[in-house]
């Protein structure tokens, strides 16, 4: 090798689940690896699965791509734990973004890494920056705005223009499945060198306009439940059609990777010569 090549970074250790690479590191060194890519000045893509994720993702060829592509994905359900399991791979950590936003804030506001928030409904994404603001007055929240636009058109490019202008070095990307996944996989290049990350409706949470489950129903894997009470018309179908559906593939997959046996070997007798 050439003492002028460049060194590739090793693979971070993951378990594969339906193709897709999900990092096995616990949440502090997750969080400490995108603060530390936060000053590279490189463009990374930081993204979540769950059940819905990857229910979307077999369903839409282009955000299973996009997956594919990001530089690490962390494992945000119970869902994709139980998955592991049944597929006797590795089983990654959980983490969501009502936690971790917090930590975040504190090494950011530690390191001086600016931060965008880009999502959800109009006031929610300004309503989360101040709440962080007052939370973290030292943490430098440079923009925040609605995700209700369209890819491709001329108020999504006044969006990145405005991104660039201030010149974030963390952009939060709260728009839903599948179109979060899509606007990161195909802009994050023209962000100026950003760390650009997936949250779902993690504004809605950190602006106090959606209740949080009580603990013992989240750290039980019942996050579910509470949320299709509280938001029934918007949730149902995610959990009572999707849930299914996602176990379904995980029994469907297992199957496939079990080895198959010989007829005679599962009656008791040797296959002859």
């Amino acid at each position: 090798m050439s003492a002028d090549a460049p060194v590739l970074a090793a693979p971070r250790p993951s378990s594969a689940i339906f193709e897709i690479p999900i990092d096995l590191a616990q949440p502090a060194e997750l969080l400490r690896t995108i603060s530390t890519w936060a000053s590279e000045q490189t463009t990374r893509r930081v993204m979540y699965v769950n059940a819905h994720v990857v229910n979307q993702s077999q369903a839409t060829p282009e955000l299973g791509d996009a997956l594919r592509r990001a530089d690490l994905i962390y494992c945000d359900g119970y869902g994709v734990r139980l998955a592991a399991r049944v597929l006797k791979m590795c089983v990654p950590h959980r983490m969501t973004g009502a936690d971790w936003i917090w930590d975040l804030a504190t090494l950011c506001e530690l390191a001086g890494h600016r931060m965008y928030l880009l999502g959800s409904e109009p006031p929610f994404a300004r309503e989360a920056a101040a709440r962080l603001h007052r939370s973290y007055p030292r943490l430098d929240v440079v923009g925040a705005h609605h995700g209700f636009f369209d890819l491709d058109s001329p108020h999504n490019e006044r969006v990145i223009e405005d991104i660039n202008a201030h010149a974030p070095r963390i952009v939060l990307v709260g728009m839903g499945t599948p179109k979060q996944e899509l606007w990161v996989d195909r802009y994050a290049d023209r962000l100026d060198g950003a760390v650009v990350w997936t949250v779902g409706a993690l504004f809605d949470y950190v602006s106090g306009h959606t209740p949080r489950a009580p603990r013992w129903l989240a750290d039980n894997g019942l996050e579910w439940i509470f949320r299709l009470a509280i938001e029934p018309t918007r949730m149902w179908r995610r959990y009572l059609i999707g849930n299914p559906i996602f176990l379904t593939r995980v029994a469907s997959e297992a199957r496939r990777q079990a080895p198959a046996v010989s007829p005679n070997v599962a009656a008791g007798t040797q296959p002859s010569d």
